[in-house]
């Protein structure tokens, strides 16, 4: 039986591909874009996960917090880390943030447990 993780990325994975097969360039660039600006340069990948995390939370995309979440847990960010820095995005989006604070700490141990 699938994990959350493993249903979340082939998900994410099988509807990447349907979009990029549209040959839309604005999507791709914007897909293209959000590639590079992830990768290393001034600011090391792990804290640009962190940083994404914070405005995925504050945004409210739980996809977008899964998908942080992951990338930030395969660069070596501790719970401890994850858990700041939900803090900080809680602090900052207010309550409302609450519901995907505690989706976020699911997706976290379900990305331990793989």
């Amino acid at each position: 039986m699938p994990t959350k993780v493993q249903e979340f990325n082939e998900y994410r994975q099988k509807m990447n591909d349907k979009i990029l097969a549209s040959d839309n360039k604005i999507v791709k660039r914007i897909f293209n874009l959000d590639t590079n600006a992830f990768s290393e340069g001034h600011l090391p990948v792990k804290t640009k996960e962190l940083l994404g995390l914070v405005a995925s939370a504050v945004l409210r995309c739980d996809d977008c917090i899964a998908y942080h979440l992951e990338t930030a847990h395969k660069n070596g960010v501790t719970k401890a880390e994850m858990m700041e820095t939900m803090s900080i995005a809680t602090l900052v989006g207010g309550t409302i943030v609450i519901p995907h604070l505690r989706r976020a700490v699911e997706y976290w141990e379900a990305l331990e447990n793989e």
